[in-house]
């Protein structure tokens, strides 16, 4: 399986399965569809001369099509399938937990117009974790990762700077804990940055392997969706305690994040403009919300949410090793190495290897689902007691999708947001349609942005 596509001057040719990439002339480019269109690789030589004899000529394409069948034969263009067979040991493997959401805050200090978590109540009632609670999940955690030392724990919200000291508190037992039980926590922290002060800056910088800061671009475009509760804006709050924060830390271990809607679907100047105020890691996402809200994404949308990924990524083309350069976060794309066989099959690991954890304690899926009665998985208290949840996700993969057996990116998404699959079809095993026409053209621009890297550094040696 082939994908062949053309971005900002580049023919570039993606072999689905090996996951190599070519970037080919227009008679290879030709050459290579015309293979694909007949037999799928396995053309003769003499079909594919005479498909194309009217417009090559008979020495270069006799060239081009021995180079291709060479890329064959090493099985880098229409190569079989290696990981389908992988499968049996996907649905067998023991079900180690490796990573937690602690739901820190039910509760938050902004009034974000999308949040999926309806302003931190999570459909519920405020509520904020108590330390007891927060040890019990640490414990949990510890418990159920077997042999796997690396640990990660997400402070999330709501807001969890509404609950620092507890924050503060789970930390350093978890530092212990790290002595005593041979493990190592990587903790991260999600903040809208209204409480971001010296304290919280300083421990941040000295305990957070990753902290996610939450702003949506320009002043107006922020101000629109996240204003505070009082009605006024939170961009002119956050934005010199993200930059100084973002500085502190060397541009690294920490990306601004925001969410682009129907009303900003020039999303790209919102980037570039993250960018301008010297933000190095950078991710501005599609909102994902039903038809009917007002500030939904619509199929509508899509040629002019296409346009401004090719118009960002062609931008970012030209800044590659300058000083203006910087990442994006959908556009982060590892060709050489990438995940391991069950990241590229199952994805992030929901109800499985990641979990939330309610103030409550309360275990689910991930963040996405917390609130929904049905996907109640157990407590930290008591331990898992959906063991047919766990086979669920467990089973969720890109061949138990078949919008994605035949999806050129499907070993790059890895299947897509089983709750975004669950919002909008009830169930986790299928699609959310327009996140993976988003998703794919962001493949293509990542993988443009890969092939521009490499002719500048070819260049520059």
């Amino acid at each position: 399986m082939i994908h062949q596509y053309q971005n900002n001057g580049y023919n570039i040719v993606l072999d689905v399965n090996s996951g190599a990439v070519h970037v080919v002339d227009a008679l290879a480019y030709d050459v290579i569809a015309v293979m694909d269109r007949l037999q799928g690789g396995a053309t003769s030589k003499e079909a594919v001369t005479e498909a194309l004899a009217d417009r090559y000529k008979a020495g270069a394409l006799s060239e081009t099509i021995a180079e291709v069948q060479s890329l064959v034969e090493a099985e880098e263009l229409f190569s079989p399938d290696p990981y389908e067979q992988a499968l049996d040991g996907l649905a067998s493997r023991p079900v180690v937990v490796k990573a937690l959401c602690l739901h820190i805050a039910h509760d938050c200090n902004l009034a974000c117009r999308y949040c999926f978590a309806k302003e931190g109540e999570y459909h519920g009632e405020r509520a904020l974790m108590s330390f007891a609670v927060g040890k019990a999940a640490l414990d949990f955690l510890i418990a159920h990762s077997g042999n796997r030392r690396n640990l990660e724990v997400d402070f999330f919200g709501g807001e969890p700077t509404m609950n620092f000291q507890v924050v503060k508190d789970l930390v350093a037992y978890g530092r212990e804990q790290e002595k005593l039980c041979d493990k190592h926590f990587r903790f991260t922290l999600t903040t809208n940055g209204i409480l971001l002060n010296e304290e919280i800056h300083d421990f941040v910088n000295r305990e957070m392997d990753n902290v996610v800061l939450s702003i949506d671009g320009r002043k107006e475009v922020n101000d629109r969706m996240r204003p505070c509760r009082n009605g006024s804006g939170s961009y002119d709050l956050i934005v010199p305690k993200f930059q100084k924060l973002a500085e502190s830390r060397n541009q690294e271990r920490y990306y601004v994040r925001g969410t682009f809607t129907h009303f900003n679907t020039d999303f790209s100047k919102d980037v570039l403009h993250l960018a301008d105020l010297g933000f190095k890691q950078i991710s501005v996402e599609p909102v994902v919300a039903m038809p009917e809200d007002a500030y939904a994404l619509q199929e509508s949308d899509l040629p002019t949410l296409f346009a401004e990924y090719d118009k960002l990524a062609a931008e970012m083309a030209k800044r590659i090793h300058t000083e203006k350069a910087f990442h994006f976060f959908h556009f982060m794309i590892d060709l050489e190495g990438g995940p391991c066989a069950i990241k590229r099959l199952s994805g992030c690991g929901s109800g499985t290897e990641y979990l939330a954890v309610t103030p409550w304690g309360d275990l689910y899926p991930c963040h996405q689902f917390v609130g929904n009665p049905d996907f109640l998985m157990g407590n930290v208290q008591d331990g898992i007691k959906r063991q047919d949840l766990v086979a669920e996700f467990q089973g969720c993969n890109v061949y138990a999708k078949e919008k994605c057996r035949n999806c050129f990116a499907k070993f790059m998404c890895s299947g897509g947001c089983a709750a975004n699959s669950y919002h909008f079809h009830g169930r986790i095993n299928d699609a959310y349609d327009l996140g993976c026409e988003l998703q794919r053209k962001r493949v293509e621009c990542a993988i443009m942005l890969k092939a521009v890297e490499n002719a500048v550094e070819q260049e520059e040696t």
